[in-house]
């Protein structure tokens, strides 16, 4: 294994100088993306469940993520990082095979989070904490370097409170992370508690309520990585909703988009 993606990618995560994680959905994203000029790329769990038809938070198998993380790795020249949700597993040693087949697809990194999966509900403190100690055991054995983020998704889903959040994140850091997340904290000042509170890189997701801020927001708050999760892949169903409903009318105003020639362009620019 002599392609080393990881290093290249762990040097974008500068606190406080946050890069754009840019979350495809399919190869022709990635490719657009790439040639717009995003650094990294990051797979999104839901935007792919959009791809086949399901719903967010439909139970992707592990081996469709991964092969779909290994179609994103193949698009483009830029790291990848892979939403791999729970790791699809409950068991420490399952969550960290998943990391070493990560790995083996040649991701540049990926995160695991703290949901009980296929419900709503956190693991156990100790329990998810185990979890992360398992992938990050995995990681440091690699041949490779490797960018491993642990996620506290409780806040998100509603099972604890931001404290508790912080709790995690911690111990996280503490036991070897190289990044954590909490995806939609209540507040920008939370974030900054976050960030704060780890001497590691933190992400926050840019959707919802975060879309009115900006880099220098994030940057000042001490965030090293912003992500934007399913968000893009949502606008692009936005857009046909928008567009779509008029046309089986019979309106056809509303079909202006790029051009062939345009995007032709840029999914062979974001190739290279």
């Amino acid at each position: 294994m002599t392609h080393d993606p990881g290093a290249g990618f762990r040097a974008l995560h500068r606190p406080g100088d946050p890069f754009i994680l840019a979350n495809a959905w399919d190869i022709g994203s990635a490719r657009v993306l790439a040639a717009l000029g995003a650094q990294a790329i990051g797979t999104t769990s839901a935007g792919f469940a959009f791809t086949l038809g399901l719903p967010d938070g439909a139970r992707i198998s592990r081996d469709q993520a991964l092969a779909h993380a290994q179609d994103l790795v193949a698009a483009t020249p830029l790291p990848v990082s892979a939403d791999l949700e729970n790791g699809y597993a409950e068991a420490p040693e399952a969550v960290a095979e998943t990391v070493r087949l990560a790995a083996e697809c040649g991701l540049a990194g990926c995160s695991i989070e703290d949901t009980a999966l296929p419900g709503s509900g956190a693991y156990p403190f100790d329990l998810a904490l185990e979890r992360v100690r398992a992938a990050i055991a995995a990681t440091r054995a690699l041949p490779r370097d490797f960018v491993l983020v642990a996620r506290a998704d409780g806040v998100l889903q509603g099972g604890y409170d931001v404290e508790e959040a912080i709790r995690r994140v911690t111990a996280f850091a503490e036991a070897g992370a190289d990044c954590v997340y909490v995806p939609m904290p209540p507040s920008m000042e939370d974030i900054a508690r976050i960030c704060a509170a780890v001497h590691v890189p933190v992400n926050a997701l840019a959707a919802g309520p975060f879309i009115q801020y900006g880099r220098s927001d994030f940057a000042a708050a001490g965030v090293a990585r912003i992500s934007v999760g399913s968000a893009l892949a949502r606008v692009t169903h936005k857009a046909i909703i928008d567009a779509a409903g008029p046309m089986i009318a019979g309106d056809f105003t509303a079909l202006v988009g790029a051009s062939t020639r345009e995007v032709d362009a840029l999914l062979g620019e974001g190739a290279k």
